[in-house]
């Protein structure tokens, strides 16, 4: 039996956490460094935790050693900050479609559940853990494991390897997610990309992207199911 490595993205492709994330995170830059800029033009999806960190602390004059030497600080607090902002409110909401297909890839012995994923580990966890969505996933592999989303894939597969499947090659992962920066990830190991519109991305660009599948969103599920399974996977 050929297994599938099935990896989802967060924020945009399961969830949205209605900028419960974004304002902690800003809540905590201002508290570390003093001041948090303006980000009108500047794009969160996609980006792993701690490269928006030295992104938008780097605009504001700070040094790179400076930003590096607090970044545990800020994520520290940012913690604290997204459990609140999450009790607070607004919810936590779940994107049509997504329990049935996680029961349906629950319930499937050639799928192994995982995460692909820019929060930092405990981020995506809190986030999680708010739509009782932990259980669905064995393994992940997270911003804090490295600030280059492309340098995640290897990761999460290394891990599966060692966990579940010595025999799982770059081929053999599916990774799902709402940005470009989701397919070009995939597309970096030769896994397939699955698409789905709805994060902030328009359709339009994550078409332009050269996703293999692109769904507005998890409705039709069993349509995904087979996107999963092909033998483009």
């Amino acid at each position: 039996m050929k297994r599938r490595l099935v990896l989802f993205d967060i924020d945009g492709t399961l969830l949205s956490s209605q900028g419960a994330g974004g304002r902690a995170l800003k809540g905590a830059l201002r508290e570390v460094f003093g001041k948090f800029g303006p980000t009108n033009d500047y794009s969160f999806a996609g980006r792993t935790d701690p490269q928006i960190v030295l992104d938008l602390m780097g605009r504001l004059g700070f040094e790179e050693r400076f930003i590096r030497e607090r970044m545990p600080q800020v994520f520290e607090v940012y913690l604290q900050r997204l459990g609140e902002e999450i009790r607070k409110g607004p919810p936590p909401t779940l994107f049509p479609g997504v329990l049935p297909l996680l029961e349906e890839l629950k319930r499937d012995e050639r799928a192994i559940l995982g995460l692909l994923t820019g929060n930092i580990e405990g981020g995506a966890r809190i986030k999680l853990r708010a739509l009782n969505l932990e259980g669905y996933f064995s393994i992940g592999a997270y911003g804090s494991d490295a600030e280059e989303r492309n340098r995640l894939p290897l990761i999460a597969l290394k891990r599966a390897k060692e966990e579940f499947d010595d025999h799982l090659e770059g081929e053999d992962m599916v990774i799902i997610g709402d940005t470009p920066l989701d397919v070009e990830c995939a597309q970096g190991v030769g896994a397939c990309s699955i698409a789905v519109a709805t994060g902030v991305v328009r359709k339009e660009r994550l078409e332009a992207s050269g996703a293999d599948y692109l769904f507005d969103d998890f409705r039709e599920y069993h349509r995904v199911m087979e996107a999963i399974f092909s033998s483009k996977g």
